[in-house]
């Protein structure tokens, strides 16, 4: 075991298990960025920095009435004094509370250029400018003294900061909070002030009060940059258990365009409202890119016509486009529709806790009446002690004429100090109150303005006592304070809240919508690509296309990027990707852009959603869901020849986010995707030239869960892939294609019935022992294939030109081939034909 060498004081070394110390020291480190950096505590809302940066700011003076002041002194002062860490840390955090589309209510206010919603960088803080905002200084550092909250020393001893700021509003809800701890985050969405101080109010009156009774004064989260909640239940989820996902809409409406110069009037979608922390360039940047890829059709032109008075997006729509169509794609494919992930997590009694609604609430009000009592406390107790100095001076003037004659027979102060308490019953403060008074009380004013102040400070100190001995009463005060700060900074909701009936309501148009567009059923034809790439073509197109590739066939053709997949189909139908992680992505047909003539086609990773490119995927095939699937299965095979099968129903109703279809080992991947039935037989191959046939049901195959890896198809040998496989249906023979050209045809009652998991049988014969076998098909007679070199060259074949063969011979040489030049893949059914394809 690893040991860790520690040197006492004293010089004694104390040896330690390496991973005793890594524990411990690693905790200590989660434990100071938790509760020291990246969560705020419940009670003033705020984490470190940001307490700093306030208190730092009111020791300076900075309030609201006072010229603002460079930003670069400010964070000096808060590195000098409170927070040792880099100063750009500190300008972050000071410019997010300045920054109006950040926080809901900005705690800071900003002279220069501190940032836009476009992600502009703010401008150095040697030319920024800040000052307290008056919602921080009155309801967050008003109250700031050791009275009302507990002080620490800083980091080197030589300052005093408050552990927490004596905030009279919930924070933590009104500006909202991020961030990363470790092992843990929060997220708490921005809400508004007067519907949180209702909901408070109504706490305090019903401290029962539930969830969804606390939701009729609280709705939902209120964003600074506007937008729309789409339905409740998301904000019920987030407010009930302390995490949920609320989807979150931009703003976005139809209008009339002006022509000019003779053009005429264009419809355009208007985007005036984005979801929270969505970057509006970057928003653009991506409506623009998805139109150039094809993916948005029907978008003509797109610009910024924002300005101080607020956010204007144009997108001019094509003549003949849908508007109700593309604001949905939008929201589909774009961020103007996007989930706000709830985390109500925060610190509470220095652990941190994910809490519901009423928790942040409740803890508030605790921490609120907890410093409401040590205000009034520490002021009762000044009040008391003025009202005592206060009765020693109005004795001393109802005795004026004694006191002057002590005064002026005294020899010294201290005889005179001493006579006065022995003969006026007098404490040392109230004597020394007396013996400093000016004469100029002695006025008949003066001693009128001391009675009234000792009435007034009486009237105080019941008041005070009746608060603090009353919980019924200071509640009133609290509720009173609270009134007080909601009339003064009260402003109107920003983000609209859909509600489910406006929701559902709403789903049934877009479903009305579509399915009227989905009504006109158009056939289509899809062409894949080896680079990965789809072409729809209309069949017209296609068979045009065809005509000349017929004169070609049986020659050698150069193809820069070949296609290697036709379907025909519908727009009402589903393609099937899958990748070779074993994930599995639906695309709707129809959401496939025509292809213009001499066009590449679109790259298919661009219509599967953005973690497929994130995470480096590769697609391994694609298929067309069948219209009627219930009775077809979905065979999935590795390259390390593992199978597993799968009712094709559990991939009908896939969400954008795919599914996986397979677990897979450490260094296999799928290679091969079928559809197959139940009676049909499966043949796999493999480099060496065994093939292996057996019977797809439940004994050989029985289904599988999803999460599963499958189990072994055909035994294969070390460091051999698997070469092919097809699926037997109405085929009379199987088709064996070599790397170095040779080709033979092979009845289907040569191959043996097998069990899964067999060695197979060796069905072709190698003239050279570097020849391999690279795929099968399963053929008729009138079939066509297609076959691709490593030279990137292609040659149409017809089936009826090759032999049938006896599983002993090597078959015809199909093809010449160049010097190192081999044949990689085979390909069947590129007429378009729903047979399986036979890639390898």
């Amino acid at each position: 075991m690893a040991r860790q060498l520690n040197f006492l004081s004293s010089g004694q070394i104390v040896a330690t298990p390496l991973h005793t110390e890594v524990q411990r020291s690693y905790l200590e480190y989660a434990m100071s960025v938790i509760v020291g950096r990246a969560l705020p505590d419940v009670r003033d809302g705020l984490k470190p920095v940001h307490r700093r940066i306030l208190y730092a700011m009111h020791e300076l003076g900075l309030t609201p009435d006072r010229p603002y002041r460079k930003c670069a002194r400010v964070v000096g002062d808060v590195l000098g004094k409170y927070h040792p860490h880099g100063d750009q840390a500190v300008y972050d955090a000071l410019v997010r509370m300045v920054q109006d589309f950040s926080s809901r209510y900005p705690l800071l206010a900003g002279h220069g250029n501190f940032g836009s919603v476009d992600n502009d960088p703010p401008a150095a803080m040697r030319y920024t400018e800040t000052r307290l905002a008056p919602i921080s200084h009155e309801a967050v550092l008003a109250e700031v003294s050791e009275a009302t909250v507990d002080f620490i020393a800083n980091f080197d001893n030589s300052q005093q900061e408050p552990v927490v700021l004596p905030a009279q509003l919930p924070m933590l809800l009104l500006n909202g909070c991020s961030g990363i701890a470790v092992g843990m985050a929060t997220n708490v969405p921005p809400h508004n002030m007067g519907e949180v101080i209702d909901g408070l109010i109504a706490m305090i009156d019903q401290p029962s009060i539930t969830i969804e009774e606390l939701m009729e004064y609280i709705p939902g989260p209120d964003f600074p940059t506007g937008g729309e909640i789409v339905g409740t239940e998301g904000i019920r989820e987030a407010y009930t258990t302390g995490r949920g996902s609320i989807p979150v809409r931009g703003i976005a409406g139809v209008e009339e365009i002006p022509g000019g110069r003779g053009r005429q009037r264009r419809t355009a979608i208007v985007v005036t409202e984005l979801p929270y922390q969505v970057n509006k360039a970057a928003w653009i940047e991506k409506v623009a890119d998805l139109t150039n890829q094809g993916r948005l059709d029907g978008i003509s032109d797109i610009r910024d016509e924002s300005d101080r008075d607020g956010m204007r997006v144009v997108i001019e729509l094509k003549r003949e486009a849908s508007p109700e169509r593309i604001l949905g794609n939008l929201y589909k494919l774009t961020p103007l529709q996007s989930n706000f992930g709830v985390i109500l997590l925060a610190l509470a009694n220095g652990q941190p806790m994910q809490m519901s609604l009423k928790d942040i609430l409740q803890h508030f009000l605790d921490f609120r009446e907890e410093t409401l009592t040590r205000q009034y406390s520490h002021d009762l107790e000044r009040v008391e002690q003025r009202i005592h100095v206060l009765d020693g001076m109005l004795v001393a003037l109802s005795y004026l004429d004694d006191v002057i004659d002590i005064l002026r027979n005294a020899p010294d102060g201290t005889t005179a100090k001493i006579t006065l308490q022995n003969q006026f019953d007098l404490t040392e403060r109230q004597t020394d109150a007396i013996l400093a008074m000016p004469l100029r009380r002695l006025t008949g004013l003066e001693q009128q303005n001391i009675q009234s102040e000792f009435e007034d400070l009486n009237q105080r100190r019941q008041q005070l006592q009746l608060l603090l001995s009353n919980r019924r009463e200071l509640l009133k005060a609290l509720k009173k304070e609270l009134r007080s700060l909601k009339k003064k900074f009260i402003d109107d909701r920003r983000t609209r809240i859909q509600s489910d009936a406006e929701k559902e309501e709403e789903s049934a148009r877009i479903a009305q919508i579509v399915e009227e567009a989905e009504t006109v059923e158009e056939e289509v034809v899809l062409e894949f690509t080896q680079r990965g790439y789809v072409r729809r073509l209309s069949p017209r197109s296609y068979k045009r296309q065809q005509a000349k590739q017929e004169e070609l066939l049986g020659t050698w053709e150069e193809v820069d990027d070949p296609t290697l997949q036709v379907e025909m189909t519908t727009t009402q139908q589903t393609l099937l990707v899958f990748t070779r992680s074993g994930k599995a992505y639906a695309i709707n047909v129809a959401d496939i852009p025509p292809t213009p003539r001499n066009s590449r086609g679109t790259n298919v990773m661009t219509l599967l959603p953005n973690t497929v490119h994130e995470n480096e995927e590769a697609i391994a095939t694609q298929l067309l869901m069948p219209a009627q699937f219930e009775d077809t299965d979905l065979l999935l095979i590795t390259h390390q020849g593992k199978i597993k099968r799968l009712p094709l129903s559990e991939f009908a109703s896939m969400t954008a986010r795919g599914l996986t279809a397979l677990k897979l080992k450490e260094g296999d991947e799928l290679s091969h995707v079928v559809l197959a039935q139940s009676g049909d037989q499966l043949v796999l191959a493999t480099p060496g030239g065994r093939v292996l046939r057996f019977m797809v049901d439940d004994e050989q195959l029985p289904y599988m869960s999803r999460n599963s890896q499958g189990v072994s198809a055909v035994r294969l040998m070390k460091k051999e892939r698997l070469a092919g496989c097809t699926v037997l249906q109405n085929h009379q023979n199987v088709l064996l294609v070599s790397a170095q050209g040779y080709a033979k045809r092979l009845p289907v009652t040569a191959l043996r019935l097998g069990n899964r998991g067999d060695l197979g049988l060796q069905a072709i014969v190698f003239s050279a022992k570097t020849d391999t076998l690279i795929g099968i098909a399963g053929v008729s007679d009138h079939d066509k294939i297609l076959l691709l070199s490593s030279s990137d060259r292609l040659i149409r074949c017809a089936v009826n030109t090759i032999k049938i063969h006896t599983k002993d011979d090597q078959g015809d040489r199909l093809v010449k081939l160049s010097r190192g030049e081999k044949i990689v893949s085979l390909v069947q059914g590129v007429e378009g034909s729903d047979k399986a394809s036979a890639t390898s």
